[in-house]
């Protein structure tokens, strides 16, 4: 898999610009700036529909402009696709593939697949929960397409019964027909005021797409910890080993204590929503499921966030991100690889450690400030961006 011809229209900073790719190492060099991560960040969209950068897809598109579109002919199990992407202010966004509609901008998930490294990532270690629970999820759509609308059904049932309960907390303190109940008492499920008797029905789907999602994150924990462990000793191996953990809001203790069931989740869930009950009503918050979850990172016998250095943090991350590379490969998925602007943050032995690992991909897209940042390893077409265009060096750029 690899991307043949890429471009953009009103996408960040860029009017119009437009790359003719090949399979090897191709790197994008201009100032800070120039535009580089913007190229990039469009790759990015174009495998995941989301931003490494932006929870939204408003800030993608220029400013004054009404739409955005990000455009890619992928080399894809042996034939060529193409791939478009109107991103829109105010309405639905779009989809074609090979120039025919699809009914559902998701759907072009799975054509490309892209593993993306930028200085961003240092969050995955040093940042909140929520990064790391961003993190399993992207990569958990990109092995299998499918959870993205697990991903979608998850997210409308806890906003659905976030604002319920959120809506609802002074009726359920007061219960039926205005009759004060004590406050450590929860209500039982057939003395609830009139407005809450759907909440059951929604723990229901909470349950449910909540197991669906938990059951694929737990199999991911499980099947990227060892690349993880692996792609660390490698890029810092003089730092502790690292470990994965899976801490979910059931209780358990760790990955290896959830089952891999769906079924059994759910039932977990469901029970465990019935002992929070009286929390959830006094907080006016779901309590349980994924999205309270965490993504343990150890390092040695501690957790990685605090006390790991500058160094280890950026290795941590960059393990992340090769592990992924590495997952998904193990596939029979070979996703394009990109670098976005990471070889300044490292130090000599790293930066030729992670080219050593990276140079052997289909394809890989290095963004530098800097050429000589870039080691000899990733030799390759060199592009130069500036002054709004993209120019390819006739003689490749080699160092």
């Amino acid at each position: 898999m690899y991307l043949r011809r890429f471009s953009v229209t009103d996408f960040r900073s860029w009017p119009e610009a437009e790359l003719e790719l090949d399979p090897g190492v191709t790197v994008l060099v201009g100032s800070n700036g120039a535009g580089k991560t913007n190229l990039v960040e469009g790759v990015g969209y174009l495998a995941s529909l989301g931003s490494h950068r932006v929870t939204s897809d408003v800030p993608l598109i220029r400013r004054g402009a009404e739409q955005a579109v990000v455009r890619g002919e992928v080399h894809h199990h042996g034939r060529m696709l193409g791939v478009e992407l109107e991103i829109n202010s105010g309405k639905q966004n779009r989809a074609r593939v090979n120039r025919s509609p699809v009914s559902r901008p998701r759907d072009v998930l799975g054509i490309l697949r892209s593993v993306l490294f930028a200085p961003e990532d240092l969050a995955l270690v040093r940042g909140d929960p929520s990064e790391r629970r961003r993190f399993l999820d992207e990569l958990l759509v990109a092995r299998f397409p499918r959870y993205a609308g697990v991903r979608s059904d998850y997210d409308k049932v806890l906003r659905q019964r976030s604002a319920l309960l959120k809506s609802a907390k002074p009726a359920l303190r007061a219960g039926p027909r205005g009759r004060s109940r004590p406050r450590a008492e929860a209500p039982p499920a057939d003395d609830l005021p009139d407005d809450l008797t759907t909440l059951e029905v929604w723990d229901g789907h909470l349950a449910r797409t909540g197991a669906a999602l938990l059951a694929g994150r737990r199999e991911l924990v499980v099947a990227l910890a060892p690349y993880a462990r692996e792609a660390f000793a490698q890029v810092a191996p003089s730092s502790d080993p690292i470990g994965l953990d899976y801490r979910s809001s059931l209780g358990t203790d760790g990955v290896a204590d959830l089952p891999s069931s769906a079924g059994d989740l759910e039932a977990l869930l469901l029970a465990r929503l019935a002992d929070v009950r009286r929390q959830e009503i006094e907080r006016g918050v779901c309590l349980v499921g994924p999205h309270r979850d965490e993504l343990e990172l150890a390092l040695g016998e501690g957790p990685a966030k605090g006390y790991a250095s500058h160094g280890e943090s950026w290795a941590f991350a960059l393990a992340l991100r090769l592990a992924s590379y590495r997952l998904l490969h193990a596939d029979d998925v070979e996703p394009v690889l990109v670098l976005d602007d990471v070889f300044a943050e490292l130090d000599a032995t790293r930066r030729r450690a992670l080219a050593g690992l990276v140079s052997g991909a289909e394809q890989v897209l290095v963004t530098a400030a800097v050429a000589e940042d870039v080691p000899r390893e990733l030799d390759g077409a060199r592009f130069h961006v500036g002054d709004r265009r993209v120019v390819r060096e006739p003689d490749g750029g080699a160092a």
